[in-house]
């Protein structure tokens, strides 16, 4: 079995000391990821293409699944090789590839050579078309809009007989560019701009500030672990998790509403800036678009960034919510997104769109960085390989989920104190207790263990990641109240 593959055409243009850098990491990439199915592939590169080779006939559409998803690779091609003989032999070969395709269609041959031979392209196309035409009960040759495509490539002694071209990721080889860490919350955006990092070469680790336990860090380690494997290339990759409940609350009890949004942005590039030089990282990706929310005005992108010197890379910036949605409907992250909305643990009830500078640093004089200092020196780096390895140890099981409470179930209001005050939760006979979600932890001691809670948020969101956190500390008798 034999495939060739051919470079993104922006390879081809390099001058040749990158040219030949950026083949040998693809070559490597391709060879990381096939010898996970096929330890005994062959994987030899030139100045043209590159050439796999496997006695594992049976694994070719593991093949074609594996490459399609590799950066660098413009397309792909199955081919069968044999010694050329005469151009009668070609056209027998030809058949066997094609013969049945052929039968009462209208089809074109077409003919690359590289270098001598007694004859031309043009010649070999009419003499090998005639051939086929005559054998396989071909209705007629049209060169424009064939309905079949005969693709051969005669190199000096070599005929090759293409029997699949499959389009590839196109970008540079993953590795080829310098490290990045991308700021992931596993909603939409933020997979989707790891993906276009990855795409383009960036080397991509992941970075998760942890805001609402442990059932959301566990459904963004599986979004992560699922972009590393399909699009990684087999490439060593970090997966930080930065524990951010604590600068959440010092947030929220600390700073002006309005500003908390943009606050909690510089608190995330402070903190991403320290994880970067541990992963060895040269830029931070985010997943931000101009004025898709309130933080995202060029006017509070601008302050944001004023916290950091490094850069700051923003893939989305221009596209539009529906055209993010459909690409990572294309890459398969979208499912994930779908059932795990984006998270933010600052909700402000009128959030700045126009932050000034003085007025946000003067906000930031009255929060204590020890908590910031603290999440950062606690961080946990892992290898993207193994971060699904401990998933199984913390809760999995299933969370109830309570409509029309019967019994003598308390209700836990876990909203921002903002919207309790906005719309207070009343539910006929049963107990309301306020206790916003960034408090739960410190305060859940202090409540009677025997009894039955239920936590509500609205929506349902932060109601079910806290449940599932407390019950995978192994707290008892806990629900979502979802009226």
């Amino acid at each position: 079995m034999k495939f060739v593959v051919k470079f993104f055409a922006e390879i081809t243009v390099k001058s040749r000391p990158v040219r030949k850098a950026f083949i040998k990491q693809l070559r490597h990439n391709i060879r990381l990821v096939l010898r996970k199915v096929d330890d005994d592939v062959t994987v030899a590169g030139n100045w043209d293409f590159i050439e796999i080779l496997s006695d594992r006939d049976e694994l070719r559409e593991e093949f074609v699944e594996l490459l399609q998803n590799i950066a660098g690779i413009a397309h792909f091609q199955f081919v069968r090789e044999f010694t050329l003989t005469d151009l009668d032999g070609v056209a027998k070969e030809a058949k066997k590839s094609y013969g049945e395709a052929l039968k009462e269609s209208v089809f074109a041959v077409r003919v690359r050579r590289v270098g001598r031979h007694s004859f031309s392209s043009v010649e070999a196309e009419y003499h090998i078309g005639g051939c086929l035409k005559e054998w396989c009960e071909a209705d007629s040759v049209r060169l424009k809009n064939p309905d079949v495509l005969v693709p051969i490539e005669i190199r000096n002694d070599k005929v090759w007989i293409i029997e699949q071209k499959t389009d590839g990721l196109g970008g540079y080889p993953l590795g080829s560019q310098d490290p990045v860490l991308s700021l992931i919350s596993g909603g939409f955006d933020s997979t989707v701009s790891s993906y276009l990092t990855m795409s383009r070469g960036l080397k991509t680790h992941f970075c998760f500030f942890n805001l609402g336990g442990d059932a959301h860090e566990i459904g963004v380690k599986q979004v992560s672990n699922f972009i590393w494997k399909k699009y990684g290339s087999e490439l060593n990759v970090k997966f930080v998790t930065v524990p951010f409940e604590d600068v959440v609350s010092e947030i929220l009890t600390k700073v002006d509403n309005s500003q908390m949004g943009v606050i909690l942005k510089r608190m995330m590039l402070r903190a991403a800036e320290q994880v970067m030089q541990k992963v060895g990282a040269h830029a931070l990706v985010t997943g931000e678009s101009v004025a898709q929310v309130s933080s995202q005005t060029l006017i509070n992108l601008k302050v944001i960034d004023q916290v950091t010197n490094e850069l700051v890379l923003r893939p989305l910036i221009t596209e539009n919510k529906q055209e993010i949605i459909d690409l990572a409907k294309r890459i398969g992250t979208a499912p994930f997104a779908a059932s795990m909305p984006e998270y933010c643990g600052v909700i402000s009830v009128k959030p700045t769109t126009r932050a000034k500078l003085f007025k946000i640093e003067h906000q930031e004089t009255k929060f204590d960085f020890a908590v910031l200092d603290a999440a950062v020196e606690n961080a946990k780096i892992e290898s993207i390989q193994n971060v699904l390895d401990d998933v199984e140890k913390q809760y999995q099981g299933d969370i109830p989920i309570v409509r029309m409470p019967v019994s003598d179930e308390i209700i836990i209001d876990i909203r921002h104190p903002d919207e309790v005050d906005k719309q207070p939760l009343k539910v006929t006979g049963h107990q309301v207790v306020e206790m916003p979600f960034f408090t739960l932890n410190s305060r859940w001691s202090s409540l009677d263990q025997e009894h039955a809670y239920l936590l509500y948020c609205g929506k349902g969101v932060m109601s079910r990641i806290h449940a599932a956190s407390l019950l995978g500390q192994g707290k008892q008798n806990i629900g979502v109240y979802l009226p």
